[in-house]
């Protein structure tokens, strides 16, 4: 039972953070469209360094996961209970609603003082740290992600020290920078994009804390 358990809540955080990554994905597709003037921010190049982070995350991080502190005090689900709720869903989407406008705040604060080369590098590193945040605050839905970062997860750090690798790498070798179409990065500008990617979803964390608070699983 304990492990039937644990399996179905690593799924169920598995398909909680794509969705609420793809959010921002598609609204930072979508909305340069809609806006003249605004050059486009995701090209293919961008997409699959993220793909890059997301899917290790799913087979991984979520996988290696251990069961919930609470797993085993549960009611049993329902037979007619679905793999994720509404309640579910919606937490999921403002997880990545929240990551989209902090998004663009960075692009328009940005774009008009930096030009638009140094908006796309600092949104998109707000981007990529977000999404290291949704995997930190989805590692358990009862325990912070600073809780939880006593908890061992080996995947978990790879990934991350990866992506860390990676984002540095796009960010400050040359040759990948002119890829990706970013301009060299000021070390303060590049803190407010790594602390805005951080802070956008703490309130997840917030709400874990709240008395009574109904559980997302």
């Amino acid at each position: 039972v304990r492990l039937g358990r644990r399996i179905y809540d690593n799924i169920r955080k598995a398909i909680i953070f794509t969705l609420a990554v793809h959010v921002p994905i598609a609204g930072l597709s979508m909305v340069p469209v809609f806006i003249p003037g605004w050059p486009l921010l995701l090209a293919p190049v961008h997409i699959m360094f993220l793909e890059l982070v997301i899917d290790p995350s799913c087979s991984l991080i979520f996988e290696a996961e251990a069961s919930e502190s609470d797993v085993m005090r549960r009611p049993p689900r329902s037979a007619q209970a679905r793999l994720f709720s509404g309640q579910t869903v919606l937490a999921s989407f403002a997880q990545g609603l929240s990551v989209l406008v902090v998004c663009l705040g960075i692009l328009i604060l940005t774009r008009a003082t930096h030009g638009p080369e140094v908006a796309r590098a600092l949104t998109f590193a707000t981007l990529v740290v977000s999404f290291v945040a949704i995997i930190l605050v989805n590692r358990s839905w009862t325990r912070t992600a600073f809780a939880m970062m006593r908890a061992p997860n080996s995947a978990l750090w790879w990934v991350i020290g990866g992506t860390a690798l990676g984002l540095v790498a796009i960010l400050e070798i040359p040759a990948l920078r002119k890829v990706f179409a970013f301009a060299p990065l000021h070390l303060a500008d590049l803190g407010l994009s790594l602390a805005a990617g951080v802070l956008c979803v703490l309130w997840f964390d917030v709400i874990k804390l709240l008395p009574g608070r109904t559980r997302t699983s």
